[in-house]
């Protein structure tokens, strides 16, 4: 019975009847981008929800592709949820494309498939372009673990963008963020004071003519943009907080304390007095005899 509704939540067939949504990647930059399957799906489907109607009319022309169109964005993504559901329940199949890249990623196509997921809808991810990945892979920093913050809170919006600062500055992972030219300057200051000088590789108009990918650090990259006045979409790519920073920063914290403070925090927990002078000379980096010194020499 379990294997049953699993094999059902996990089919990639539509129901008979119902249609299905086909998320669909598209071109960042290079058209030639775009994948075979991706432009067969477009040409297959009954409809197209588009982000901005405007924008994809000149990719769907220029590879001669005639399927109807709808707008599908920020502003109108649960109301017009609910029209698309509709018409994939009477059987059409609908692709949803963004402006540039993998819908869904820090876009509205969320809300869509969290709620065909609801309502029953089979949903399929056509892969393809993706901004945050092609940076990664050009940022030279650590790609084994990162995370993705997509656009920071707006600056209207000081609390949320100071939480999500806050967060960062223990992230250990590379942190990717999606940032336009007019608030990059103060992206990079807000940065530079949460999370101190860290290295950034800042990416640029990725697999267009003028692509760049330039490894720097935060002051360097102000220093650059107070000169130079920032033009493309950019991607920055942050490296994280080191394990031997963190290490480094426990230590200066626990050094604050003194060393009888220090081993009282231990022993209050139940710790036995060898293995609470362990960790305290593990604290602050020192030898475990020469904490038993300084506790001899303080009776």
């Amino acid at each position: 019975m379990q294997e049953e509704k699993i094999k059902k939540q996990t089919r990639k067939e539509p129901v008979k009847g119902q249609g299905m949504l086909y998320l669909c990647a598209t071109p960042i930059g290079n058209l030639k981008d775009i994948t075979p399957r991706v432009l067969e799906t477009l040409q297959m489907v009954d409809l197209i929800a588009a982000e901005d109607t405007r924008n994809s009319i000149h990719l769907l022309t220029h590879f001669g592709i005639r399927t109807p169109m709808t707008s599908y964005h920020e502003y109108n993504k649960v109301d017009k949820a609910y029209y698309l559901i509709d018409e994939m329940r009477s059987g059409k199949n609908i692709a949803l494309i963004t402006d540039a890249g993998t819908p869904a990623i820090s876009d509205p196509g969320e809300v869509l498939v969290r709620m065909c997921h609801e309502a029953g809808i089979t949903v399929t991810s056509l892969p393809g372009p993706a901004a945050l990945i092609t940076a990664l892979t050009l940022s030279g920093l650590n790609t084994r673990r990162f995370c993705f913050e997509g656009f920071l809170p707006g600056a209207e919006d000081k609390k949320g963008r100071k939480e999500i600062l806050d967060d960062l500055k223990d992230e250990s992972r590379t942190i990717i963020i999606y940032e336009a030219p007019h608030h990059l300057k103060n992206a990079l200051a807000d940065l530079y004071e949460a999370l101190g000088n860290r290295r950034v590789t800042i990416c640029r108009e990725l697999t267009k003519r003028f692509e760049e990918a330039v490894p720097t650090t935060f002051e360097q990259a102000i220093a650059f943009y107070n000169e130079n006045e920032p033009r493309g979409e950019f991607v920055m790519v942050i490296e994280g907080r080191s394990l031997e920073q963190q290490k480094k920063e426990k230590q200066e914290s626990f050094k604050e304390m003194s060393v009888e403070d220090h081993m009282n925090f231990y022993l209050e927990q139940g710790i036995s007095k060898k293995d609470a002078m362990k960790k305290v000379a593990a604290d602050r980096g020192m030898q475990k005899r020469e904490i038993y010194q300084m506790l001899i020499g303080k009776e």
